[in-house]
């Protein structure tokens, strides 16, 4: 049976808004140099490395760690959209589970421009195309509004048609970010707002406003991952286990009738968590916490249902009972989530791992969760990519 892999230190540094951060490879390497230094290994201990990032020219993740040594080790640079830094964390477990590295770090970073993302070759044909002409079939495009608010508020939309969410549903998990965001000195929102803030922001699209919105932000995030031989031979602390790992991509559900839900994402977020739950041996009423993809806040109230965490239908319930936060059945985005941090698509997903495994380690001040076994990651990028990763104590 393969080993399983150790996250063994992590490191990330406080994201900023576009134009008030470092250059992106000083930032890259400062995170870098935090989690070696997190799990007490030198860079010539590091055998592989995934450097993930969107917004970058290629072998930016060379230049990036170029600047903490030159090993000769392979260096591959991942590019996955929103779930690139998730993905490049699947890629170095994978790579550890195999058999083909002992010690591999993970990194992401982003630097990138105000407003909205757009098109970086928009003199070529489209990477989304599929997802935009299905937009196109169901509700149309709205040329006044965001690509991404159409997307994720017309799941927003197609989930109150379904189930009849107010808007307000959506606008609570705004507020419930900011008060979690409050107890983390990483997050770049740490006020907290009332409902009728978010209700009275700029409207986006269908349910969402902009304080339902997660920010264009930059900085890097990175995890060491060791198998369990290298931590006892080396005398480190890898406690937390990755105890399974899921990436998928668009089924053909996702493009199939008149569901904007499935077009971003909520079958290949179900599928991913299925196929990890199955693979651990639990259930998500074996977690205790979770860190999950709050792009938008339709995002969030529908993942609540992919990933198990309530029934089909019962995301509205689940809000108002207070059972996505503490004293509730689940904590979800203790760290406040991309609504509070922002969203450097590359480092977003390795921000997550930061934050469990420093919940698991108990370690995570003001914002720690009692009594956590299990901790769950979602990470999803329209395209699209859905990684899920199961974390526990070794």
């Amino acid at each position: 049976m393969a080993s399983k892999a150790r996250v063994a230190g992590v490191g990330m540094i406080p994201f900023a808004k576009p134009g008030q951060s470092e250059d992106w490879d000083v930032m890259a390497e400062k995170a870098a140099r935090l989690a070696l230094a997190d799990a007490g290994v030198s860079y010539d201990q590091v055998q592989h490395a995934f450097v993930g990032y969107v917004y970058a020219d290629s072998t930016a993740g060379q230049s990036a760690l170029y600047r903490v040594g030159c090993t000769g080790i392979p260096i591959v640079n991942v590019n996955n959209n929103c779930s690139t830094g998730s993905t490049a964390l699947y890629l170095a477990r994978q790579l550890i589970e195999l058999g083909g590295a002992d010690c591999v770090i993970a990194l992401g970073f982003e630097q990138m421009l105000p407003g909205a993302i757009g098109m970086a070759f928009p003199d070529r044909k489209r990477t989304l195309d599929m997802h935009l002409t299905a937009q196109q079939a169901i509700q149309g495009v709205d040329a006044n509004a965001p690509f991404a608010a159409q997307q994720f508020g017309g799941g927003g939309l197609d989930y109150q048609r379904r189930y009849g969410a107010k808007d307000e549903t959506f606008a609570r998990i705004a507020v419930k970010a900011r008060s979690h965001a409050a107890n983390n000195p990483m997050a770049l929102f740490r006020t907290p707002i009332s409902l009728e803030e978010v209700m009275a922001a700029k409207h986006l699209y269908g349910p969402i406003t902009r304080l339902q919105a997660c920010p264009p932000t930059c900085g890097a995030a990175a995890a060491i991952l060791v198998s369990p031989a290298f931590a006892q031979k080396h005398g480190l602390d890898a406690s937390v286990e990755i105890k399974a790992q899921a990436l998928t991509t668009d089924p053909a559900s996702s493009f199939e009738g008149s569901s904007m839900m499935r077009v971003i994402g909520y079958d290949m977020a179900k599928n991913a968590a299925l196929q990890t739950y199955e693979a651990a041996g639990v259930g998500p009423n074996d977690v205790q916490v979770v860190e999950l993809h709050d792009c938008f806040t339709p995002n969030e109230l529908v993942t609540y249902e992919a990933l198990g965490l309530c029934p089909e239908g019962g995301a509205e319930k689940f809000i108002l009972d207070g059972d996505n936060t503490y004293g509730g059945r689940f904590v979800t985005n203790p760290s406040g989530g991309l609504l509070s941090k922002g969203h450097p698509l590359g480092a977003t997903g390795l921000a997550q791992c930061f934050e469990l495994t420093q919940q698991l380690r108990g370690a995570a001040g003001a914002r720690q969760v009692e009594n956590i076994s299990h901790a769950l990651q979602h990470n999803l990028g329209l395209g699209g990519a859905c990684v899920v990763t199961l974390y526990g104590r070794a």
